[in-house]
């Protein structure tokens, strides 16, 4: 396995399950698995539902930004916030140690997946919806992606073995 310093980093909007996924996959492959948002809620001392609430968006964004573009890790799966891909440090950084992989999901079946959207602590500024947000950063995540997974109709089992057959050549 070839891969930079091998970590593998997973970008996407929320509900697509880079949590999730990161996990299992950091097992499969012996690795240490990093959520970006719980490591700003420790560095921070609090939620990021607070965060955002006391920051405001581009306040809780430059932290994230910050936060992530220290980083330090190898053999990890790192799981980002769906709001990431606004940091250019971050993700100039994440690219860097690691490969980038876009879990993509079509917009319908996001919406079906997230339902109460201020409950998941998504990151949205004033007069934004869900559609705002998902053309925005389509375009961000495709950029920086070294692989887009299309996760229509696939189950997280079914993802998961996408993800290791690039990894396992």
């Amino acid at each position: 396995m070839q891969h930079k310093m091998r970590n593998i980093v997973l970008i996407g909007m929320p509900g697509v399950g880079k949590s999730t996924i990161g996990v299992i996959l950091a097992k499969e492959l012996g690795y240490q698995f990093l959520d970006t948002d719980i490591c700003i809620q420790q560095r921070e001392g609090c939620l990021l539902k607070d965060l955002i609430a006391v920051y405001g968006v581009d306040g809780f964004i430059a932290i994230e930004n910050q936060v992530i573009a220290s980083i330090d890790v190898r053999e990890c799966v790192i799981a980002t916030g769906g709001s990431a891909v606004y940091g250019r440090e971050a993700m100039e950084h994440l690219k860097e140690i690691g490969t980038i992989i876009y879990l993509k999901l079509p917009y319908e079946e996001l919406k079906h997946r997230l339902g109460n959207l201020k409950g998941r602590g998504v990151v949205l500024k004033t007069g934004q919806t869900l559609e705002h947000i998902f053309a925005e950063r389509s375009i961000l995540y495709e950029m920086y992606a070294d692989y887009v997974i299309d996760e229509s109709n696939l189950d997280i089992e079914k993802t998961l073995q996408k993800i290791l057959t690039f990894f396992t050549k």
